[in-house]
């Protein structure tokens, strides 16, 4: 049977493009951006503090932020509730 593993978006910020090589035995490489210096890694979700740590100790490496995009509902129930957001529906156009 197939189980999908939970992982976790790593967005590493570095100082040059030779550290990419480095990181690919942490994580698996989704994105490069060779112009502005970062690079979307994906890594195991019970790993990533790990991971993160192990990461922010390289030399090339500016800074290590963890992807917030598992925690926000895609749902957007939270805004209604607080009233940034707000359903438009036909009734309320009158």
């Amino acid at each position: 049977m197939f189980n999908l593993t939970p992982r976790r978006a790593l967005i590493v910020y570095t100082n040059g493009n030779r550290v990419v090589r480095a990181l690919r035995h942490y994580g698996i490489i989704e994105y490069v951006s060779r112009r502005m210096h970062y690079v979307v890694l994906y890594v195991n979700q019970a790993d990533v503090d790990e991971v993160q740590a192990k990461i922010s100790h390289l030399r090339a490496v500016r800074r290590v932020e963890v992807s917030a995009r598992p925690d926000l509902d895609p749902t957007l129930a939270d805004l209604e509730l607080t009233g940034v957001y707000q359903l438009h529906d036909e009734d309320d156009k009158k």
